[in-house]
């Protein structure tokens, strides 16, 4: 087994230091979701560290927004493109608007958690459909892109967002999309984060010889719009905010920093991912191995 990979990050690093060191002139990326949430300091990292870096939104003055935002500080290009993941032709629409311009780093960020019952544009169930279908599609059709922004000794790299929350279900190849079974919006959010890092094991599986690599990241406590279908009362009982409302000291959140005395959590991978080209083929700490139990 390949040796595990260590670094110099603890529970409180950011995207920022995540990234610092690292300059990313004339390469290029994209970022899912990169209108809010952890998107947003994932762009700003990558922006700052000299990478071009497209903001792919479903909501293109969201994204232009944030993309003003991060121009005031980035010295690499800042753009925005619409891509709706749970409308696949919009996925289509966006990868053939990119072409085969090299690509070096896709961040799969975007996601839906713990949504009520409803599917996507082509009738597949929300979550999964927008978190693994949507993104499987979105790789697979930069995928030559991605080749040709390979080179010697630096893959292109894709960098896919799961979560803890995996354990909460595997795929289930039955009922995918929840045409039969009663309807669980945790364990369907589990189900598509177990297909998130399934997806990275096969993709590299296929593509790491091509010179493409990818990693699975869990991103750690969060809060963001993705908890915009919790109710406080929910988020209560996990512990995630107290009856005050305050956000527990382990969540990040965009541009903050919890404080040193709060309990720990994951560092930020999803950048350090990005931008640490010898995460190619050796396994962080971060990421663990996944297998589906179906």
């Amino acid at each position: 087994m390949p040796d595990r990979i260590t670094s110099a990050f603890d529970a409180r690093t950011t995207a920022r230091e995540a990234a610092a060191g690292h300059d990313l002139s004339g390469r290029r990326a994209i970022v899912t979701g990169a209108a809010s949430g952890i998107g947003v300091e994932t762009a700003r990292a990558l922006a700052e560290a000299g990478a071009d870096v497209l903001l792919a939104v479903r909501s293109v003055e969201a994204g232009e927004a944030v993309a003003a935002e991060l121009r005031r500080t980035a010295p690499g290009e800042v753009s925005v493109g619409r891509l709706d993941l749970s409308d696949l032709p919009s996925v289509a629409a966006f990868a053939d608007a990119w072409g085969d311009r090299p690509l070096n780093l896709l961040v799969n960020n975007a996601g839906v958690m713990a949504c009520p019952l409803s599917y996507t544009a082509q009738d597949l169930e929300m979550q999964v459909g927008t978190n693994h279908f949507g993104h499987f599609l979105l790789s697979v059709l930069l995928a030559r892109a991605l080749m040709n922004g390979a080179e010697d000794g630096q893959s292109s790299r894709v960098v896919e967002l799961s979560s803890i929350g995996h354990r909460r279900s595997a795929v289930n190849f039955d009922d995918i999309h929840y045409r039969s079974r009663p309807y669980d919006k945790w364990e369907a959010y589990g189900q598509s984060k177990t297909a998130n890092s399934l997806f990275a094991v096969g993709f590299h599986e296929r593509f790491a010889d091509l010179g493409v690599t990818a990693n699975a990241v869990m991103p750690g406590g969060i809060r963001t719009p993705l908890q915009r279908h919790l109710t406080d009362d929910e988020m209560r009982a996990f512990g995630w905010i107290d009856e005050q409302g305050r956000v527990n000291d382990r969540f990040k959140t965009p541009r903050a920093r919890p404080p040193a005395s709060g309990p720990p959590s994951r560092p930020n991978w999803r950048a350090w991912a990005a931008c640490t080209w010898r995460t190619a083929t050796r396994r962080s700490r971060g990421p663990r191995p996944i297998r589906s139990r179906a």
